[in-house]
């Protein structure tokens, strides 16, 4: 497809996240909405009301009326069976994460999109995130400690799963990005309150050496039983560490700046047993603020799946990226049943 083509675009299951995208769609340059797709009568004349576009209560009959790319938002444990005949009539998807409830149907969808040549993007949108595009840009980040922390009052949306998959999925899909691969050994722990479902989850993850000789290990915690929300993000180097807060819209990082002489000399006098309380620590560091832009993570994502579309790139977040995170989000969930959780 050229980059000028229109891209006639839909929306399957408007709820929480799906008329977020309608939205989206409704209003991109280069984008013709066709319609929505929902099982509630309702709410699908009320999406089409607000953003135009037609309203469809098949996929069968958006289908006939002709789509290129289609956002799959419904619940979970039906983007297998959303996707599959869309993907292999050869129609470009954007899933919601994650992408699948299991590892196994993650498969089937990636082998779909595969036989049907269809352009296939996870919907881990927290990548786009102002912030963490912030974060992303900065050079030569080597993480060896993470810490994340993703806490929610609970809003009874999304309880068709557990917090792990809910909630934990976007850090993992994060993770798995800034290490480059999946982690070798797992420990975790979870409660469920409200549900059979866990609601809070705390998992602790060692991921192997990299090119550099060098492992990480990441902390992370994921509630939606908190009072408030928390969005945190902190990152751990050689030579600097970096703080990210998503609600607050801000990043820090600390970078060393004190050369290996200086390094040896403070920690031979350090040794020596001598105070070095008349040292001001800051001397020794740069503290920087990363710019954070304003931009829509929603749209950007939009704008990368539809580039993609146009140009049959492969999507910045494929099939192995959310398939990644699945796996291990199973992994955790298996941990934390193992230590005594209830999982579904």
């Amino acid at each position: 497809m050229q980059e000028e083509k229109t891209i006639r675009c839909a929306v399957v299951g408007v709820g929480r996240m799906g008329r977020h995208h309608a939205r989206v769609y409704a209003q991109m340059d280069g984008v013709d909405f066709v319609g929505v797709v929902d099982h509630d009568e309702t709410r699908r004349n009320d999406i089409v009301e607000e953003w135009g576009g037609s309203a469809f209560a098949t996929v069968e009959e958006l289908v006939a009326q002709g789509v290129d790319a289609v956002t799959i938002a419904t619940p979970t444990i039906h983007h297998l069976e959303v996707a599959e005949p869309l993907l292999a009539l050869g129609i470009a998807c954007l899933i919601e994460k994650p992408l699948a409830p299991t590892a196994e149907d993650a498969a089937a969808i990636a082998d779909a999109a595969d036989d049907g040549g269809a352009v296939l993007q996870v919907g881990h949108v927290v990548r786009y995130d102002p912030v963490m595009r912030a974060v992303a840009s900065i050079e030569n980040l080597k993480p060896r400690f993470i810490e994340m922390v993703r806490i929610s009052p609970m809003t009874f949306r999304s309880t068709d799963v557990g917090v792990v998959l809910d909630m934990m999925i976007h850090d993992l899909d994060l993770l798995t990005m800034l290490v480059g691969n999946e982690p070798s050994d797992i420990y975790a722990s979870a409660v469920s309150v409200m549900g059979e479902a866990e609601d809070m989850c705390n998992a602790r993850l060692e991921f192997p050496p990299g090119s550099d000789g060098l492992g990480c290990t990441a902390n992370v915690t994921a509630s939606r039983l908190g009072l408030k929300t928390e969005r945190k993000l902190r990152i751990i180097s050689e030579d600097s560490y970096v703080s990210a807060d998503f609600v607050n819209k801000s990043v820090t990082m600390v970078r060393k700046i004190a050369n290996e002489e200086q390094l040896l000399d403070l920690r031979t006098r350090l040794a020596s047993g001598e105070d070095l309380s008349s040292i001001d620590y800051v001397d020794l560091v740069e503290v920087e603020e990363p710019h954070v832009g304003d931009e829509d993570a929603l749209t950007l994502q939009a704008k990368d799946f539809i580039h993609s579309v146009r140009t049959g790139e492969k999507p910045h977040i494929d099939a192995e990226a959310g398939s990644m995170a699945i796996r291990t989000a199973e992994r955790i969930m298996e941990k934390a049943t193992a230590a005594g959780a209830r999982m579904l």
